[in-house]
């Protein structure tokens, strides 16, 4: 039997326009053979969650650069677990202070990565993080 490609939602959520980040990991994720789905800008946490659950992503990247991931990150962890998605990953990026981390770990994201993080270390906590169907 066949496994399908992991299916992966790259979120660009709030009042930030700055995109150029989430385009890349699109392009990444899709020529490392994953699906990629792009919410575009200024995505709400209800829309990105009601995107996951309609598309039935494996994973969530977010990203976010204008200082609101300690509100939007947490909101869209709880959005997707109130549809009952539990063993969807959700990951975070952008320019996010370290001192952060722990707060939006404990919230429910798998992991945060800053500016430079090499694309195939992304790629690999996704692959990792997303159970086989």
């Amino acid at each position: 039997m066949a496994r399908r490609s992991v299916r992966i939602l790259v979120a660009k959520l709030g009042l930030d326009g700055h995109d150029r980040g989430a385009l890349v990991l699109c392009r990444a994720f899709r020529d490392a053979g994953m699906e990629v789905i792009y919410t575009g800008l200024f995505a709400t946490p209800e829309r990105v969650a009601q995107i996951a659950e309609d598309e039935d992503v494996d994973a969530i990247a977010m990203s976010l650069l204008n200082g609101a991931h300690g509100t939007l990150f947490p909101r869209v962890v709880r959005e997707v677990r109130k549809k009952g998605m539990k063993g969807v990953l959700i990951l975070g990026g952008g320019v996010i202070p370290e001192a952060d981390h722990k707060k939006l770990s404990k919230a429910g994201v798998s992991r945060v990565f800053g500016p430079g993080t090499p694309l195939p270390e992304i790629i690999e906590h996704v692959r990792k993080g997303v159970p086989r169907r």
